[in-house]
C-alpha cells in the first residue's frame, strides 16, 4: 500500500510540485516582483505571518523549565518508580528487573496508538501542567534474534491475540487470572493474555500501593490528587510543589527485535536511511492494550513502534516538529467529536512526509507555514479517501472503520481551517496563553508553604528525617535536558530493588 501522497517516493524533488503547499515556485515570482510577499492560494494568508505564528504558538506550548520546575518533574517521577517498585513486591508479577519507557505527551497527544474512546477529558492548565506517558511492560520476550512471529488468525491488521505458551510453566501460573481460556479438541488449554484483565489487576495493583504509601505520608512527597481507570490507561495526577502532573501507565508487552509482519518496511528506502542505523530503529516494539473496532476487547493487542519512534524523531527536523505540534493543536479537539481522527494519525502522516519530500527542503527553518498547511492538507486528502496507511504496516489503513458520512464530516471541519489557518493559530495561541495564566494562578493561591518547600523535596524513599536531600546537580542537569530537548522521548531502566538509583536517557543522552 503506498503512503498517503500523490507523489513518489523519497527524495524526488518533482514530489514538491504535486503539493499545493509547497510552492516552489513562489520563488521565482518574488524575484519577478520584490518585495511582494509570499501568499498561501488557498487561504491568501501571508507565509511570514504563518511562520510567526507558529513560532509564537510554540514559544507558549514549549515553556522554559526553573531548577524548582526540573526538581518537582524529578519527584513525580522518583515517586511513580517507587511506585511501580511497589506494585511488583506486592505480587511478583511484574519482572523483577523492568525496563519503561516514558514518553512526553499524554495518551491523549496521540504519544501511542491507542482507541481514545474510555479516556476521560482533561485540560491543561485546568486539571494538569505537564503530561506523559510511561509503558510498562508486564510480560517480557527480550532473548530472541529472530523475526518475531505473533498470533494474528483472529485479528485486524496490526494487532494480535498473545498465547501464554510462549512462555515457562512459572510465568503461566503467575498470570492465569489475567488470562481467558480457549480448550482445543486435542483436550490442551491455551491461555491468552487479556490486555483488559491485566489493565483491571493493574489499576487494583497500583489503587493498594498508593493507599497504603498515603497512610504514612512522608515530607516532601508528591499529592495523589487523581487516579482513574480510564478503559485500559491508568492515569494519575500529582501534585508536587506548585506543579501538577499527569501520568497515564499503560500495561505492555515488550519484545526484543522485530516483527514478521512489519519485516517488509524495512525493505524500503526511508529518510532515517544513513542517519541513523537498522539497529537503533528496529530494537524492538510493544502489544499495547488496543483493541481493533472489530476485535475481542479481552484478547486483541495492539503492535506499537513507539520504542523506533522515539529514534525516527531525532532525524525530524525543528522546523517539520514546530509544524506539527501547532498543526495537532489546531486538529485536536476540532476532530474529537465523534471520534475519528486522532494526532496518531498526523504522526503517521508526517513519517510519510519524511520519506515523500527531500530532506533538504524539510531542514528549511523558514519553511514551518509550508509544512503545516501540508499536512492540513495531507490529512483531510487522507479523510475524503478513507486511507491512513500505518507508517510502520502500511497495509493496515487506519481509518478503514470510518463510515463516510464521519469522514465527510470531519474533512469539512479541515476544510474550514485550511481556509483561515492565521486565525485558527490565533486561537490556538490564545489557549496555549491562557493555559499558562491558569496554571500561575493555580501557583499563586496555592503557593505558599507547599510552593517554598519544594526547593526542598526529599525522595519518596528516604525517611522523614529528610537525611537523604536529592542531588541539586541532577536538577540542573535535568533543567538543561529539558530545555534543550522539547517533546522528545525518555527511556528508563529502573531496578525495583534499588529504586533510589534510576537510570534513564532523553533520545540518545545518558545520566
Amino acid at each position: 500500500m503506498a503512503a498517503p501522497a500523490l507523489s513518489s517516493r523519497a527524495g524526488s524533488v518533482s514530489s514538491l510540485g504535486n503539493s499545493p503547499t509547497a510552492t516552489p515556485g513562489s520563488t521565482n515570482m518574488n524575484k519577478m516582483i520584490p518585495g511582494y510577499p509570499e501568499l498561501d492560494f488557498r487561504s491568501g494568508a501571508r507565509i511570514d505571518e504563518i511562520n510567526r505564528l507558529i513560532h509564537e504558538f510554540s514559544k507558549h506550548d514549549q515553556r522554559e523549565y526553573d531548577d524548582q520546575r526540573a526538581l518537582e518533574i524529578h519527584t513525580a517521577k522518583d515517586f511513580i518508580f517507587s511506585m511501580l517498585g511497589m506494585v511488583q513486591k506486592l505480587d511478583q508479577k511484574l519482572p523483577v528487573a523492568n525496563e519503561y519507557l516514558l514518553l512526553s505527551g499524554g495518551v491523549r497527544e496521540g504519544v501511542v496508538d491507542m482507541d481514545l474512546d474510555e479516556l476521560s477529558v482533561y485540560a491543561r492548565g485546568t486539571d494538569y501542567d505537564m503530561d506523559f506517558t510511561l509503558l510498562v511492560p508486564a510480560l517480557k520476550l527480550h532473548d530472541r534474534n529472530q523475526p518475531v512471529t505473533l498470533d494474528m488468525r483472529h485479528s485486524a491488521l496490526c494487532h494480535s491475540w498473545l498465547s501464554l505458551r510462549l512462555f515457562d510453566e512459572a510465568t503461566i501460573a503467575k498470570w492465569k487470572d489475567c488470562c481467558t481460556v480457549v480448550d482445543h479438541l486435542s483436550g490442551a488449554t491455551n491461555y491468552f493474555f487479556s490486555p483488559t484483565l491485566v489493565a483491571d489487576w493493574f489499576h487494583e495493583s497500583v489503587s493498594v500501593v498508593l493507599a497504603e504509601i498515603q497512610k504514612k505520608p512522608q515530607r516532601g512527597m508528591p499529592r495523589v490528587e487523581k487516579v482513574e481507570k480510564n478503559g485500559t490507561v491508568i492515569s494519575v495526577i500529582l501534585g508536587v510543589g506548585s506543579s501538577r502532573m499527569l501520568y497515564d501507565i499503560v500495561p505492555v508487552v515488550s519484545f526484543k527485535g522485530w516483527p514478521a509482519v512489519a519485516q517488509s518496511w524495512l525493505m524500503e528506502n526511508h529518510f532515517w536511511d544513513g542517519k541513523i542505523t537498522e539497529e537503533e530503529v528496529i530494537s524492538g516494539f510493544y502489544l499495547v492494550p488496543s483493541s481493533s473496532h472489530k476485535g475481542c476487547k479481552e484478547n486483541e493487542w495492539r503492535l506499537s513502534f513507539a520504542r523506533s519512534e522515539v529514534q525516527l524523531k531525532k532525524c525530524i527536523s525543528a522546523s517539520l516538529m514546530q509544524a506539527y505540534q501547532a498543526c495537532k493543536s489546531l486538529i485536536i479537539k476540532l476532530l474529537s467529536r465523534p471520534k475519528a481522527v486522532s494526532p496518531y494519525h498526523l504522526r503517521s502522516l508526517m513519517l510519510w512526509s519524511c520519506d515523500r519530500l527531500p530532506s533538504t527542503y524539510l531542514a528549511q527553518e523558514d519553511f514551518g507555514a509550508h509544512f503545516l498547511l501540508g499536512l492540513i492538507d495531507d490529512l483531510q486528502h487522507c479523510l475524503v479517501n478513507k486511507m491512513c496507511p500505518n507508517y510502520f504496516i502500511p497495509q493496515c489503513n487506519m481509518l478503514e472503520h470510518l463510515s463516510d458520512e464521519t469522514a465527510m464530516l470531519h474533512a469539512r471541519k479541515l476544510s474550514s481551517v485550511r481556509s483561515d489557518p492565521a486565525e485558527h493559530l490565533r486561537t490556538a495561541i490564545e489557549h496555549a496563553k491562557a493555559a499558562s495564566r491558569l496554571t500561575l494562578e493555580l501557583q499563586w493561591r496555592g503557593g505558599g508553604s507547599s510552593s517554598s518547600s519544594a526547593s526542598g523535596l526529599p525522595s519518596p524513599q528516604s525517611d522523614a528525617s529528610g537525611e537523604q536531600q536529592p542531588d541539586d546537580r541532577l536538577a540542573k542537569k535535568l533543567q538543561q535536558l529539558v530545555t534543550e530537548n522539547p517533546g522528545k522521548s525518555i527511556s528508563v531502566f529502573i531496578n525495583p530493588d534499588d529504586v533510589t538509583r534510576p537510570h534513564f536517557r532523553i533520545d540518545d543522552k545518558f545520566f
